[in-house]
């Protein structure tokens, strides 16, 4: 078994056919599965709002459900986008799970809305909010310490909790941003591969220890197709591809609500969309779990990550169980 450290990260994705209840009910089932085998130091949950096929838009809740059908395995949220939210009321909801799961609960903080202007709009935030980031980053870590940096205000409950904090990014200024607080950074390289070197070169290049973590920490995305033959997974992977441009084109509003033949995708995946979509699908690893291994030792040792968290791709959750079991045995 290799001895690179392994993570998942569940979209909740919502495929054809099944309604949001049994998408949620797959994201328990594979954190059992995932859990069973004790290969995963964690299982992270996105925020996304306004995407029909993605079902994690509160992570806090869907966190407290898993948490209540698993026993062991870490759980956090990868992450929330903390320009949505007040710090407060985060500290409050994740103070809470730390409460009733005690040292499984963990917390990445992203900087992006995780949707689109008209959304972030309907969510009731400042588009300013963004900017602000790095101080509610510090006015979070404050309510979870016990040490809050507003007068008069505490986390009831999160205070003296000390949830871990990682920060998400995929630039220099989260990088830069996470080696000053000196917290755990996550490069999101699964879809944003561009600048994974230079930023995770900067992060421990710029490191300032911290009480709870004096030594820098890396994780870095990646994807993974599996299959009972290369073949049949690189079969697998096509239809992924076809699936993010898919996407891509429904985020567009000019088209929400139109349904795309098999033909019209077919035109598409010849378009500048579909290399953009393989440009975000870059780092992926596709295969058997031989191929898998080879190929995560490899990006492990590129990206200079002390674990990689793995985005399970498929067009159906037992695809997706096929590439949790073949990741299980690497």
């Amino acid at each position: 078994m290799s001895t690179v450290r392994l993570s998942l990260l569940d979209f909740a994705s919502k495929h054809d056919g099944q309604t949001a209840a049994e998408a949620l009910a797959a994201s328990v089932a594979l954190a059992q599965r995932a859990e069973a085998s004790g290969r995963f130091e964690r299982i992270w949950y996105t925020e996304h709002h306004n995407m029909p096929s993605i079902v994690s838009s509160s992570p806090a809740v869907l966190i407290a459900h898993v948490a209540a059908n698993t026993s062991a395995i870490r759980l956090g949220a990868g992450g929330v986008m903390l320009p949505n939210h007040s710090p407060l009321v985060i500290a409050e909801q994740f103070g809470t799970l730390a409460e009733l799961h005690p040292g499984r609960i963990d917390l990445g903080l992203g900087r992006a809305p995780g949707t689109d202007q008209v959304t972030w709009r309907a969510l009731r935030r400042d588009p300013r909010a963004s900017d602000q980031f790095p101080e509610d980053v510090e006015e979070l870590r404050g309510y979870l310490a016990g040490e809050s940096l507003v007068h008069t205000v505490d986390a009831y409950p999160g205070s003296g909790t000390r949830v871990p904090l990682y920060i998400l990014g995929s630039s220099m200024f989260g990088a830069r941003l996470a080696a000053r607080l000196g917290l755990p950074y996550s490069f999101a390289s699964h879809f944003s591969p561009a600048a994974l070197q230079p930023a995770v070169a900067a992060y421990r290049a710029e490191y300032t220890p911290s009480e709870d973590f004096p030594t820098p920490y890396v994780i870095a995305g990646a994807n993974a197709v599996a299959g009972t033959t290369l073949e049949d997974a690189r079969r697998r992977h096509e239809t992924v591809l076809r699936g993010r441009v898919t996407s891509m084109v429904r985020q567009n509003p000019q088209f929400r609500g139109r349904e795309l033949t098999e033909a019209d995708v077919d035109a598409l995946m010849t378009s500048p969309l579909a290399d953009q979509a393989r440009t975000m699908l870059m780092y992926t690893a596709v295969g058997t779990t031989d191929d898998l291994r080879t190929y995560l030792e490899d990006f492990a040792q590129k990206a200079d990550a002390d674990e990689i968290m793995v985005a399970l791709h498929g067009s159906t959750t037992e695809e997706q169980m096929t590439t949790l079991d073949a990741l299980a045995a690497v």
